[in-house]
């Protein structure tokens, strides 16, 4: 079942990227992170009002929020702030850099998360799971292998770029430590609950981050659809970022859900997880015509072969 979960979770973040990348066409970085975590959290908000309201009412469904001690708030502000952060330059890398450079960086990420969980978790895979790790990840490592001498030769301003690639980096050492984090988390606590809560104090960290960016760096957008506080948005973003926030919800819900189970591995869903890529691949050959696209293909169906595997081993 945890295998099955994460792949849907693989499906909503491919869907998650393209929204993420269309809304920051129009939008800044931190205006979309933040309005996308408000959305999140007026989401989250029924079930856990519901919850407090209504308990008999919910406790039978799954969509019930139990209550969590000071440890688990303690741990749980903890995860705001490594998730936070894995976001700042992953947004930051995605909107300065194209989705099919991005997508396949981010990808990597099991890679790391594979070492942790081994050294950490003692996690071990079987032969199938082996050939699907390394399947994907190898794909990944030979696409950034052919595509080197391109993405240096059409860098019009190389230190800027260089700075964007930084923060691509750190997203990805981050993300993995992130899912690691998560592993050990949802070893103590309801899935809902850690997933509202944190949520929740994400939208006040950006809420208070936003306010002093906005207040050192004022930049309003022409022609905005409204602003409110230091929100400015144009018409063709709010979808996006309405659509970052649903497919973020049900992708983090189903992944914490999926790791819950105790014979789940941290390595093999994120590894899954970061399938969803695919997605983002065929996103930007078919509408926004990049280049090198045999290069990216031939990537995509490593990956696809690798997700195959897993599957079979798990």
């Amino acid at each position: 079942m945890w295998v099955a979960l994460a792949f849907v979770s693989a499906l909503c973040l491919g869907f998650y990227d393209i929204s993420k990348k269309v809304a920051l066409r129009d939008g800044s970085v931190v205006d979309v992170l933040t309005a996308s975590i408000l959305i999140s959290s007026c989401i989250l908000l029924i079930p856990l009002l519901l919850s407090r309201l209504a308990p008999s009412l919910m406790t039978e469904t799954a969509f019930f929020v139990p209550t969590l001690d000071l440890r688990g708030h303690l741990l749980t502000v903890l995860k705001s702030v490594i998730v936070l952060s894995s976001w700042l330059c992953a947004y930051l890398a995605l909107k300065h850099l194209p989705i099919s450079i991005v997508s396949p960086w981010q990808a990597t990420r099991p890679m790391w998360t594979l070492i942790g969980a081994m050294l950490i978790f003692g996690e071990r895979l079987n032969p199938w799971q082996w050939i699907g790790v390394l399947l994907a990840i190898g794909s990944i490592f030979l696409f950034q292998l052919s595509s080197f001498d391109f993405r240096l030769s059409t860098l019009s301003r190389p230190r800027l770029r260089s700075n964007y690639y930084l923060a691509l980096a750190l997203a990805i050492i981050i993300g993995a430590c992130s899912g690691l984090y998560d592993k050990y988390i949802m070893r103590l606590y309801d899935h809902n609950a850690v997933q509202v809560y944190y949520t929740l104090y994400q939208a006040v960290m950006m809420l208070v981050f936003c306010h002093i960016h906005h207040r050192r760096h004022p930049s309003p957008l022409s022609r905005p659809l409204f602003c409110l506080s230091t929100f400015d948005f144009r018409l063709s973003t709010l979808l996006p970022v309405a659509l970052i926030s649903v497919f973020l919800v049900i992708s983090d819900n189903v992944y914490m859900l999926a790791l819950q189970d105790p014979d789940s591995m941290i390595a093999v869903v994120s590894t899954i997880r970061r399938g969803g890529t695919v997605i983002g691949f065929a996103y930007g050959l078919i509408f926004l015509k990049e280049k090198d696209p045999y290069k990216k293909v031939l990537c995509m169906l490593g990956i696809l072969a690798g997700l195959i595997c897993l599957a079979l081993g798990s």
